[in-house]
């Protein structure tokens, strides 16, 4: 059983460990960072998504265990905010609680432990995820602005939609849904269209994981390692059990649920540190909190693959 488990995560740790030792030499400075992460997130990211959901059908996807996801994380969310004072600072922790890094991290890892098949389950989940909870966050933080008084002016409606928007119109929902649409003509893809789009999404597992190294080796933690070190272990370990607890209570089971048990405990998504500068709050935590959860996922994700089990 350990080894079974093990074996999928070598390969996840080594392409990790590989780009934090070539950031820490030299062979990639800081000042590459965002031109990789355009590689990954404008290029190898759409053609996996889009090949992938070319595939499937509209019948043949369980939107159960998402939704059990979203509830798990909607309990955490309000769990968070009701323990400290209604502030933008707190909105930020609530995001970084369940806001989970599903395409850089969680892509390889369920394709390598879950197979194609885990694949179409995640990404279901992926097309929705930064559409739901973004825009839940985005009305808390502009409750949160209006309470303490610091609304600007601008409509909550209007930033409502921006953020509606943008979590649509974006490198990861879009080529899903342009997939499925695909999927739906019944048409097959033309060769000279899906071996290119299988040779880029074949590169995005090694290529995303080294950028996560890379990432790790170029941030600081500061002097916010506390804090940090807290919201990592809410994301890391509070989201996993609040998730396992509502499956027990709801008698969910199946790969499909272990598929979202995996993808909650993966660490802090990078989507949350763009809301906290867009908001001008929590910024250099949840930067630490980024590197402190993906450094302690190392731990804790073995321990969730062997939990996932349990869902079978």
């Amino acid at each position: 059983m350990l080894s079974s488990i093990l074996v999928p995560l070598v390969p996840v740790i080594l392409c990790i460990g590989t780009g934090y030792l070539i950031a820490r030499v030299g062979w990639v400075r800081a000042t590459a960072v965002p031109d990789l992460s355009n590689i990954v997130f404008l290029l190898l990211t759409p053609a996996l998504l889009f090949r992938t959901m070319g595939q499937v059908h509209l019948q043949e996807l369980d939107f159960r265990p998402v939704g059990l996801y979203f509830a798990s994380a909607a309990l955490l969310f309000g769990a968070t905010l009701a323990w400290a004072p209604f502030t933008t600072a707190t909105a930020a922790r609530a995001l970084a609680h369940t806001f989970s890094n599903t395409v850089m991290i969680g892509v390889p890892l369920i394709s390598l432990v879950y197979g194609p098949a885990g694949l179409v389950t995640l990404f279901t989940l992926v097309s929705l995820h930064s559409l739901v909870l973004l825009t839940a966050a985005t009305l808390v933080f502009e409750l949160a602005q209006a309470r303490a008084g610091a609304d600007d002016g601008h409509s909550m409606a209007r930033t409502v939609w921006q953020a509606v928007r943008g979590s649509i119109v974006h490198p990861v929902p879009l080529p899903i849904l342009a997939g499925l649409l695909f999927a739906q003509t019944g048409l097959p893809l033309p060769e000279v269209v899906d071996k290119p789009l299988q040779m880029l999404g074949a590169a995005l597992g090694p290529m995303a994981l080294l950028l996560v190294g890379i990432a790790l080796a170029h941030t600081r933690i500061g002097a916010h390692w506390r804090g940090a070190l807290r919201i990592a272990a809410a994301k890391n370990l509070a989201m996993p059990l609040t998730l396992a607890a509502l499956a027990w209570a709801l008698g969910f089971s199946g790969p499909a649920v272990a598929v979202m048990f995996t993808a909650s405990a993966l660490p802090v998504g990078a989507n949350v540190l763009y809301f906290t500068q867009r908001y001008g709050v929590m910024q250099e935590e949840v930067s630490s909190a980024i590197a402190i959860s993906t450094a302690l996922a190392l731990a804790t994700v073995p321990l969730a693959l062997a939990a996932a089990r349990l869902f079978m």
